[in-house]
């Protein structure tokens, strides 16, 4: 029984991710930033900068800047392809549109829901990931085979912050709030060796990036990509996931309370 109950609210969380893809690929140039973006952050900053930088300190020795940089966009580009659906988007539809009273007076539940939006989001960031992936390829950045596993990792990225947008959303009153993510992300992006390797950093700076939930992708997508995997590689991966669950587990609780009162 309790298989039969898992594969149906594996299929009922699945309809919640075909109808956001029914919707937004009606809103087809949303997408276009998705084609465009890796153009833009690759060509200025990993191939132009690049240029002026030179080599810097990678997980295998030095490596060219375009190399270094480009990984982590696409780790970066997980987080900002999920966190959309997972805080602006889904305060939209559960506070104005009203979409998941709908939902629930179907046969969905609010755990079916919630699973559905979390992969909905996760997808989003793994597609904006492949993107950057495909465009890294053509520009000769991925040198090692290693480097097709990058793309399960954005994977992982995308679960871990689309958990906690969701979890954190349920705490936010009004669009005043969102400022608060934007204040989070924006550290994350610029101090997670995105753009310069950790030791380049203060000790005491160095420790804090370590644990920061961004440098767990970036330290996987960098690895794989530059083919050096190691097992602490299984480490950065489980704080990932342990992000995610506990993130959908807050939003469950919170969001069963908000929903069925």
């Amino acid at each position: 029984m309790t298989a039969v109950a898992t594969a149906i609210g594996q299929r009922r969380a699945a309809r919640v991710v075909e109808r956001n893809a029914i919707v937004y690929f009606r809103w087809w140039p949303v997408f276009l930033s998705t084609f465009l973006e890796p153009f833009l952050y690759l060509f200025s900053l990993g191939v132009g900068v690049g240029k002026l930088v030179g080599q810097v300190e990678g997980p295998g020795g030095p490596v060219d800047y375009a190399q270094f940089v480009a990984p982590a966009l696409m780790a970066t580009a997980a987080m900002n392809g999920c966190i959309f659906d997972a805080t602006i988007g889904f305060f939209f539809k559960f506070k104005y549109a009203h979409t998941y009273d709908g939902m629930l007076a179907t046969p969905l539940g609010v755990d079916d829901v919630l699973r559905g939006e979390m992969w909905w989001a996760a997808v989003r960031g793994t597609l904006h990931s492949v993107v950057f992936f495909v465009v890294m390829i053509g520009l000769g950045l991925v040198p090692s085979p290693w480097g097709v596993l990058a793309i399960p990792g954005a994977a992982v990225v995308g679960f871990a912050f689309s958990g906690v947008g969701f979890g954190l959303t349920t705490y936010m009153r009004s669009w005043f709030d969102f400022d608060y993510i934007q204040l989070g992300i924006m550290p994350l992006f610029l101090l997670s060796a995105t753009f310069f390797p950790l030791s380049q950093y203060p000790a005491a700076i160095a420790w804090i990036v370590r644990f920061s939930p961004l440098y767990q992708g970036v330290a996987i997508e960098r690895a794989l990509i530059l083919g050096h995997p190691t097992p602490t590689l299984l480490l950065n991966a489980a704080y990932l996931v342990a992000m995610g669950i506990a993130g959908y587990l807050v939003a469950l609780r919170r969001l069963g309370r908000m929903l069925l009162p």
